[in-house]
């Protein structure tokens, strides 16, 4: 009898190469990228990303920029506040 092998998600492709570590982490940023995400606009979890940092939603159609694998990156955020606070300061 052949041996069980492991089921490896989207990984299969990869076979034995580049090693675990990189192989998890592919994983969790392939999914990330691939599931619905909370529309800034309308609050629905409908926000598809149509390409690298390009971000629609199915609900109100809204379709902005982000981030590569996630339509709100951290960097972003901080610039938000930034501005936020720049233009509370001025009026």
């Amino acid at each position: 009898m052949g041996r069980k092998t492991k089921k490896v998600a989207m990984t299969r492709g990869f076979g034995a190469r580049y090693g675990v570590t990189l192989r998890k982490r592919y994983i969790k940023v392939v999914t990330e990228a691939r599931r619905t995400h909370k529309c800034p606009q309308c609050g629905v979890e409908a926000v598809k990303r149509v390409s690298v940092g390009v971000w629609n939603c199915r609900k109100c159609g809204v379709t902005f920029a982000g981030g590569a694998y996630t339509p709100v990156t951290k960097l972003g955020v901080v610039a938000k506040r930034q501005v936020k606070s720049l233009s509370s300061s001025e009026a």
